[in-house]
């Protein structure tokens, strides 16, 4: 039975003929309903950069950020977090827990959504010190709440993704960024604006975090090792941009560096041998830039 007072579960009036029309004009009605999410997603930008600086303290502070999410939510946590490593080079910081576990990612497992307990059993190495941030459409999936209560009594921060502005959990949770993208183009189909909004949300959120963990030098990646020929070459590239110096330096500095990049960019930059450009990385939990003005004032 269809739930209308979810937002997402609503008829939309703009696509109750969306049947009837040719292919082109229902690619055009979906576009013009993707088209206000952005919109969406700029009213919760104060609320979410309170998620993110809470984040940054908890990594700070030697904590993670773990996220939990069901069906389409689930899938885009996963896909989130999974692809942090590669990008920025930080790995076991920044956690999926998809209800239902990896069999759920290519296969619905209904059932597994509204089970409280399992949120609370997957909840169960959260620690206090970390944020947890729950995902879901409805702002009322069973496996999420019961991961979040958990994780509130275990001494960790909680935020709720929800596209229901009026979840009643969002009042239990610190942070509730809460996108109204109101009905779907196909009622209950939650995997289109309302997905479209959270991979938005998701991406905004983990890339500015790392972007304030320092694991970015201006708008370049410089947190990623030099791991086979073809990275090597990108990140030698990287360096010639961030540093002005000939590719040939940044080769050999690349080198020195044992493939490390913020290594190699803080030794370059610094003046200083690879081995004081990896203390003071080390000093600076990896902030480059902290890293550098360290250097200067020393």
């Amino acid at each position: 039975m269809i739930d209308c007072d979810l937002p997402t579960e609503g008829r939309n009036p703009r696509t109750l003929d969306v049947d009837t029309l040719p292919t082109l004009e229902v690619l055009r009605r979906i576009n013009a309903e993707d088209a206000t999410v952005p919109l969406v997603v700029a009213s919760v930008l104060p609320e979410l950069a309170r998620l993110v600086d809470l984040a940054v303290a908890a990594l700070r502070g030697g904590g993670r950020v773990h996220y939990f999410g069901a069906g389409t939510s689930g899938r885009l946590a996963v896909l989130d977090a999974a692809e942090l490593p590669p990008t920025f080079g930080i790995w076991g910081r920044v956690v999926a827990h998809n209800a239902g576990g990896f069999g759920a990612l290519s296969q619905a497992v209904s059932e597994v959504e509204d089970d409280l307990e399992l949120g609370a059993r997957d909840a169960a190495e959260v620690a206090a010190g970390d944020v947890a941030i729950g995902i879901a459409a409805s702002g009322r999936t069973p496996y999420v709440l019961g991961a979040l209560r958990a994780c509130a009594a275990a001494g960790a921060r909680t935020a709720l993704i929800s596209c229901n502005p009026h979840a009643p959990y969002g009042d239990e949770v610190e942070v509730h960024i809460a996108l109204a993208t109101g009905p779907e183009v196909i009622s209950g189909s939650t995997r289109m604006k309302a997905g479209t909004a959270t991979k938005l949300v998701l991406n905004s959120f983990s890339t500015t975090l790392m972007i304030r963990m320092g694991r970015t030098y201006s708008n370049l990646m410089v947190s990623v090792n030099a791991l086979n020929a073809k990275l090597r070459a990108r990140l030698v590239r990287i360096l010639t941009e961030a540093t002005g110096m000939d590719a040939l330096t940044c080769e050999n500095a690349l080198v020195e560096a044992g493939g490390d990049t913020r290594v190699a960019l803080v030794s370059l930059l610094g003046e200083v041998p690879a081995a004081r450009a990896t203390m003071v990385l080390e000093e600076t939990d990896g902030g480059v830039r902290e890293a550098l003005q360290r250097l200067r004032s020393a």
